[in-house]
């Protein structure tokens, strides 16, 4: 009897998944990667006329304490409800849904707090909210939209 001897097959590698698996990691370092070269761009703003005047809707400023006390437009509010607030904030608007709210508050203000101006100017019917920050220590309060 004659036996015939085996040959080995050679292996063999299957490069599909691994290119499968290759352009899944691809595409998630290429969503998930920030791209600086996009901060570092020089942008020359445009200029605008300061001698104009715009009109703008009624503006109410709500100030909010560290120790969470509140002012509406430079009047002590007595109490910290957000239904107070939320009186004193319709009585500053003059019944005018358009006015903007101005959040003024101190960095070291409760979360809550400012949470009840939101929602007082929720219940007085005013839409529009911004939030007053300053762009260094010493510089100037400005005013930044909230989205």
């Amino acid at each position: 009897m004659r036996f015939r001897r085996h040959e080995r097959d050679e292996p063999e590698i299957n490069l599909i998944p691994f290119i499968d698996v290759l352009l899944v990691v691809l595409i998630f370092l290429m969503l998930s990667t920030s791209y600086s070269k996009f901060t570092e761009l020089q942008i020359s703003l445009p200029v605008a006329d300061a001698e104009r005047v715009r009109d703008r809707p009624r503006e109410i400023i709500v100030a909010v304490s560290a120790d969470g006390r509140y002012a509406v437009n430079r009047q002590l509010i007595d109490g910290r409800s957000p239904e107070i607030l939320a009186q004193a904030m319709t009585a500053a608007s003059g019944g005018s849904p358009e006015a903007i709210v101005i959040v003024s508050a101190d960095a070291a203000a409760a979360h809550q707090s400012v949470i009840n101006v939101m929602d007082a100017a929720r219940r007085a019917g005013l839409a529009k909210l911004t939030f007053a920050t300053q762009t260094n220590p010493g510089g100037s309060p400005a005013a930044s939209p909230a989205r």
